[in-house]
């Protein structure tokens, strides 16, 4: 089948790594796809990747990738045609293709979703395991063999400080360098990479001031901290040697004073760390709920203003979970890890010059570990990506499901299916306890190894600097501060693991907030103004066809014309492409050839929020808000008076039943207006749109759900009231649409099939003659 080749100038030189990813579709139906797809086969990791990455792609709803199998099941939307979801999973493959280039020359990333047997090595290929194992085996012998022989040499050369820092600084550089280029390869392109600000530049945005400030706070108070670490010592040993010959060389003579004065300078800087870290911590929970706030706002705003064929193709509940659950994440990192991050930075500023001026010799010891905590930290980073990742898809899938089944609530109970839907959130959850499980134990290993390294750094410290005191090549004025500054500095770049582990789950939040930005919005401040009071209502289709994605066309080379202020129906079977019109005209979705007009302009080159305006849409499932009654009619028309609004609810036939309820016009009608029926929602529907009083009216099935009494009320309301307006009524029942001043007829693939008035199409004899016969219940014609 299909062969993903990587291009040869990128081709890995390990012969561990795959240079190919061979795909063989085993099912295609529409709707859903099973794959087997070699590169997985072993590899979890991969398979986690993999679904995360086509999880992000418009249209996929669910996607189980098996490393045991190789084999990856996807289920797509019916929107996204088999083609187009084949597209998007040899793609997501490609990513995963890269990543495992980038990372050729790590450890394989570990097994932790297989069962006991049925595990296999991440890499794979002839003789992996021993090409894998082998050069790492031999390189310890040899690093091992180099210390024992040329261990004094070394130890003479780390004893020079400059040359310390400089190796500790080039190795740092280097782990730091290598690993965030490495995960960076693996998420995005140079392109991309080049075109994006730095990801803390971007979350940060125009609050750079409050950022500096909290970054200050936190430097002085880590600054104070390590000032109260250096001072404690001193005091012990000026007890122990009853006086500081330093001391009193700058005039303070006697123990008392010299006592008081260091006592009095800890008691400063333990005041200062507490008053400094108050700060700190209120300006930076200051910055995160500014920075919350902020980009919650636009990201809401900008989703309210993309296109809705755009919108459309994303799932609501991944909507939601980036509204809430992502800008939070970016939230609590600012919020908490940023201080982390500040005073690490700070405790190492302070702690490599403080041993070159004090105690060079032993200066090696304390900075030896911060090149090997730095790659551990990273090291944890790179396992760690993939597994976030997955576990944030999964729990996105479980809270989908749930939402869904919630609103489903009456359908389930209907179906009797309370079990099925019970064992399928019991699965997804069961999904999500084991990436959370896998997730907790590699989160588990990084922290201990470096509180050993940091635990490391101080008994060394301890065990040189005493020797070098008991040589007397080091003073104990000099050794007092520094004892306990490496462990401390250690105990604060420990955090880098957890530290890193946030900074990547705000990044990936990041990335899937950015990515709702990157939807195209709709132009709201171009094309041609039209004043609602000069359209008089003229609407035509000129030819327009018209296909939804991964569908055959709803219109086909459709024209018809609607003449301004008469009442068009159009009628027709389901599919035929009746309320495509509707979303059309409103520029929901644009024509893929010919034109939509109004009043003989081109609807897409009229300014949007005018052409909205000027046409009142109510669908057949009406959205009403967790709201008043009162409040839902006024949605849109803020401004009218409770005369206006019992008026359109008398129009519109709902001021009966409101009148009967004991709030009356301050009722609540629930989450989805879940209180009311759904005859009670559509007149409420239909008493917002008269409320704004639009030129244009667009009824789509608008009283289907009222019964043939309330409907003759409100078609007798309708036409008073669509005097002088174009009124465009969408219906199943010919009834709604008998009083039309034409009618047309649409047949499958949106095909104008007949047009006329109810008389002339009645004694036609054609569809809407058979139509309106079976409607009626007498015999169908010959």
């Amino acid at each position: 089948m299909a062969l993903l080749e990587s291009p040869p100038g990128d081709r890995p030189t390990t012969r561990c790594t795959p240079t190919r990813a061979r795909m063989r579709p085993r099912s295609i139906v529409p709707g859903r796809q099973r794959w087997e797809v070699d590169l997985l086969r072993g590899r979890p990791a991969s398979a986690r990747l993999t679904e995360t990455s086509l999880l992000e792609a418009p249209g996929i709803e669910e996607v189980h990738a098996s490393p045991v199998t190789g084999r990856v099941l996807v289920r797509h939307d019916r929107t996204v045609s088999p083609r187009e979801a084949a597209r998007l999973l040899r793609r997501a493959i490609a990513r995963t293709l890269a990543a495992l280039r980038a990372t050729a020359a790590n450890l394989p990333w570990p097994d932790t979703t297989a069962q006991p047997g049925e595990g296999m090595p991440e890499d794979r290929g002839d003789g992996a395991g021993a090409g894998r194992w082998l050069p790492r085996i031999l390189g310890a012998s040899g690093a091992v063999a180099a210390a024992v022989i040329g261990g004094p040499f070394l130890l003479k050369l780390l004893s020079k400080p400059l040359l310390t820092l400089g190796l500790t600084t080039v190795a740092t550089t280097a782990v730091v360098r290598r690993a965030w280029r490495r995960s960076d390869s693996a998420k995005q392109s140079a392109d991309e990479a080049a075109a994006r600000r730095h990801p803390l530049r971007r979350i940060i945005g125009p609050h750079k001031r409050k950022f500096a400030l909290a970054a200050l706070l936190s430097g002085l108070s880590q600054l104070a901290e390590m000032a109260l670490f250096a001072l404690s010592p001193s005091i012990v040993l000026l007890v122990a040697k009853g006086g500081s010959a330093t001391l009193a060389k700058y005039g303070v003579a006697g123990v008392t004073a010299q006592l008081s004065l260091l006592v009095g300078a800890a008691g400063t800087a333990c005041l200062a760390m507490a008053a400094f870290g108050y700060g700190a911590s209120v300006v930076w929970r200051q910055l995160a709920q500014t920075i919350e706030d902020d980009w919650r706002t636009r990201t809401y705003e900008h989703v309210q203003r993309v296109a809705p064929a755009d919108l459309e193709k994303e799932r609501v509940s991944r909507v939601n979970a980036v509204l809430s659950e992502d800008i939070g994440q970016i939230s609590t990192f600012v919020g908490t890890n940023m201080n982390d991050v500040v005073q690490m930075c700070t405790s190492l500023a302070l702690l490599i010059p403080a041993f070159l001026l004090l105690a060079p010799q032993i200066a090696w010891i304390a900075l030896a570990p911060i090149p090997l905590v730095a790659w551990l930290s990273f090291r944890f980073h790179e396992r760690a990506v993939a597994g976030h990742a997955a576990s944030d898809a999964r729990r996105s899938r479980l809270n989908g499901r749930v939402t869904e089944n919630l609103h489903a609530h009456t359908t389930i109970k209907s179906a009797v299916t309370e079990e099925h839907e019970i064992a399928r959130i019991t699965e997804l959850n069961r999904e999500c306890s084991e990436a959370d499980r896998a997730g907790g134990r590699s989160s588990a290993i990084p922290p201990q190894i470096l509180r050993l390294a940091g635990g490391s750094a101080l008994v060394g410290t301890v065990l040189l600097g005493g020797r070098a005191v008991l040589r007397g090549t080091l003073s104990t004025a000099a050794f007092g501060p520094l004892i306990e500054m490496p462990g401390m500095a250690m105990l604060k770049l420990s955090r880098l693991g957890s530290t890193t582990d946030q900074y990547q789950r705000a990044v990936t939040a990041l990335d899937r907030v950015e990515r709702l930005h990157d939807l195209p919005l709709e132009p709201f401040a171009e094309g041609r103004p039209m004043p609602r009071q000069q359209v008089k209502g003229e609407i035509e289709l000129r030819n327009v066809t018209f296909a939804y994605p991964g569908r055959p066309p709803a219109l086909r080379d459709t024209s018809l014309v609607v003449p301004p202020g008469r009442t068009t129906g159009i009628v027709g079977t389901s599919g035929a492409g009746k309320t495509t019109v509707a979303k059309l005209l409103m520029r929901f979705h644009h024509p893929d050839r010919g034109r939509v007009l109004l009043d003989g302009a081109d609807v897409r080159t009229l300014a949007l929020p005018d052409l909205r305006r000027a046409i009142g849409y109510v669908t057949q499932e009406p959205f009403l808000f967790d709201a008043t009654i009162a409040e839902n009619i006024r949605y849109g028309t803020f401004d009218a008076t409770d005369e206006q609004l019992v008026t359109a609810a008398r129009t519109a036939g709902a001021d009966a039943f409101i009148d009967s309820l004991p709030d009356g016009y301050a009722t609540r009608v629930g989450e989805r207006g879940a209180a009311l029926s759904g005859g009670q929602k559509q007149r409420i529907a239909l008493a917002r749109t008269i409320l704004r009083d639009p030129p244009v009216i667009i009824l789509d099935e608008a009283t289907s759900a009222v019964d043939n009494e309330t409907e003759a009320i409100i078609q007798q309301a309708l036409q008073v009231f669509g005097t002088d307006r174009t009124m465009v009524v969408i219906a199943h029942r010919l009834s709604t649409v008998q009083h039309a001043d034409q009618i047309y007829v649409m047949g499958p693939g949106g095909v104008v099939a007949e047009h006329g008035t109810h008389e002339e199409l009645v004694t036609r004899g054609g569809t809407y003659t058979t139509l309106w016969q079976l409607q009626a219940g007498t015999p169908a014609l010959a």
